[in-house]
């Protein structure tokens, strides 16, 4: 049986998505596209599942899209390609599957991170990366940490404790509340001062009814760490 293209990992409460032709670089094919979306679609379904991060196996993170794969290879000799079949039929789905997650997403960016591989770490809603890591674009991409483009960029010697430490923690959290964070600031991106202030107080409304709401108040009242459920 061949090797899957998606290797999929779970400790506690964190699943973790390893990208797995590292002797491309991991980049993306059809094929790719489609156990990765199964292995989120199970990620999203699986209560237990509290933090997502998604990595690369090998010395890179994810190259792009594979441009000998027959989705975007020309059929003959001087026949056009449809490239926007692959963005329709791939990576449309896996932007909307990325930000429609039940669960904060860390792209743990081990190597370079090119064009689609680029766009599809910085979809995640927190980056870390190594400090050998690249991303790279047509026009270029320098300083990512600095730009403000990913979270962190750590050394390579630590990136694997670090990310763990980050899943980890984020595990913990009020996944309900992270992932309306994420909604809301998206959606705030197409409203008007006003009409975000009114977004914001019907996420309050919402998250206030909901039992982490009270978790979070009694365990600040009892001085203790919180145990949230929600998701």
């Amino acid at each position: 049986m061949a090797e899957p293209l998606v290797l999929v990992r779970h400790s506690g409460n964190v699943r973790t998505l390893t990208l797995n032709r590292p002797q491309a670089l991991n980049s993306f094919t059809g094929a790719m596209h489609g156990e990765l979306r199964e292995a989120l679609d199970a990620a999203a379904a699986d209560r237990n599942v509290r933090c997502l991060v998604i990595t690369g196996s090998g010395r890179g993170f994810c190259a792009g899209q594979d441009l000998a794969d027959p989705a975007v290879a020309p059929k003959s000799e001087g026949a056009p390609t449809d490239v926007g079949n692959a963005i329709e039929r791939f990576y449309k789905p896996l932007a909307l599957r990325i930000r429609s997650m039940p669960v904060p997403v860390v792209a743990a960016v081990n190597g370079v991170a090119a064009g689609a591989g680029a766009n599809f770490a910085l979809l995640c809603d927190i980056v870390v990366a190594t400090r050998s890591a690249s991303f790279l674009q047509a026009l270029g991409v320098g300083g990512a940490e600095r730009i403000g483009l990913i979270w962190k960029c750590v050394d390579d010697d630590v990136f694997i404790f670090e990310v763990d430490a980050l899943a980890a923690r984020l595990a913990t959290l009020p996944t309900k509340a992270l992932v309306a964070t994420r909604q809301a600031l998206d959606a705030a991106q197409q409203l008007d001062l006003a009409a975000a202030l009114s977004l914001e107080a019907d996420v309050q409304r919402t998250l206030g009814a909901a039992p982490d709401f009270a978790e979070g108040v009694a365990a600040f009242m009892a001085k203790r760490a919180p145990t949230f459920t929600d998701r």
